[in-house]
């Protein structure tokens, strides 16, 4: 699987972005996929995360404010985040995952920066 990540960029506080990750490479409507963040000094975090039957899952510091989606047909998944906060500043890289024998193996985007002024 690839994941190409991309929409990030500078915003002041309040506004929004949208972020989007395409995947390649396998059937894409069976994964959980899911957007993680890692701010400057701080280890990385999940954002939200969403299944095949779009099913999601929020932290709580984003809840309301951000909104994961996918579209199927088009190998796509999203990340509508309003009412940004300095907080938010962070590289965001989405995620899926599949279970193996040796566990969970995870393939990650290369990151878009989101960096919110105060």
């Amino acid at each position: 699987v690839q994941l190409q990540a991309c929409g990030g960029g500078l915003v002041q506080a309040g506004g929004s972005l949208r972020l989007s990750c395409a995947a390649s490479g396998s059937s894409f409507s069976i994964h959980v996929m899911g957007w993680y963040r890692r701010a400057p000094g701080k280890q990385r975090e999940l954002v939200a995360s969403i299944d095949s039957r779009g099913g999601t899952n929020y932290a709580d510091s984003v809840k309301v404010r951000f909104t994961i989606s996918r579209d199927n047909a088009n190998n796509t998944m999203y990340l509508q985040m309003n009412s940004l906060k300095p907080e938010d500043t962070a590289a965001y890289y989405c995620n899926t995952w599949k279970l193996t024998a040796g566990g969970r193996y995870d393939y990650w985007g290369q990151g878009t920066l989101v960096t919110v002024s105060s």
